[in-house]
């Protein structure tokens, strides 16, 4: 085992279970903190595959300037503490199937698609040439569709704080 692989598999499994607590967590502050680390171990896994440009766009658009939007919202918000639910008895034995299956998808995928060859990155992967060729041309649509949206989304928050407060 290469130390890259063993960084790959520390830093990657730290990205996953830093995904699922924002996905479970009730509380949407720890839920957007557990984002944060989310995208600074992708911006890590970038810095693996020597793709410092999107290491660094990684950490300053997502980390840095969504999760300040998103931390704004959720203070504009104000959202209550709600009071502790009593969860279902059966939920535990669903989270354990749902893990099963999940692990079972992943040696499923493992064994259809082998691994790639060291260095089988394209060449000039992650530099700001090969970046920009492919947001505007092959993604612009989409790029155009997310600015879009994440407008929409704070005049939304924007909305319905301005409807609390009256």
């Amino acid at each position: 085992m290469t130390a890259a692989f063993f960084l790959f598999l520390l830093f990657g499994g730290i990205a996953v279970v830093s995904a699922l607590t924002v996905v479970l967590h009730p509380h949407p502050v720890y839920c957007a903190l557990a984002l944060v680390v989310t995208l600074f171990q992708v911006a890590i896994l970038f810095l693996l595959l020597e793709a410092h440009l999107l290491a660094f766009l990684q950490v300053v658009i997502y980390a840095g300037a969504i999760m300040v939007l998103f931390l704004f919202v959720i203070m504009l918000l104000n959202l209550p503490r709600e009071a502790e639910v009593t969860r279902p008895a059966w939920r535990a034995t669903v989270l354990g199937v749902g893990g099963l299956l999940g692990v079972e998808l992943v040696m499923l995928f493992a064994r259809s698609h082998p691994a790639p060859a060291a260095g089988a990155l394209v060449g000039g992967f992650g530099s700001v040439n090969a970046l920009s060729r492919e947001l505007f041309s092959r993604y612009a649509f989409s790029f155009e569709v997310t600015s879009v949206l994440l407008l929409v989304a704070v005049i939304g928050a924007v909305v319905l704080a301005k409807r609390r407060i009256d």
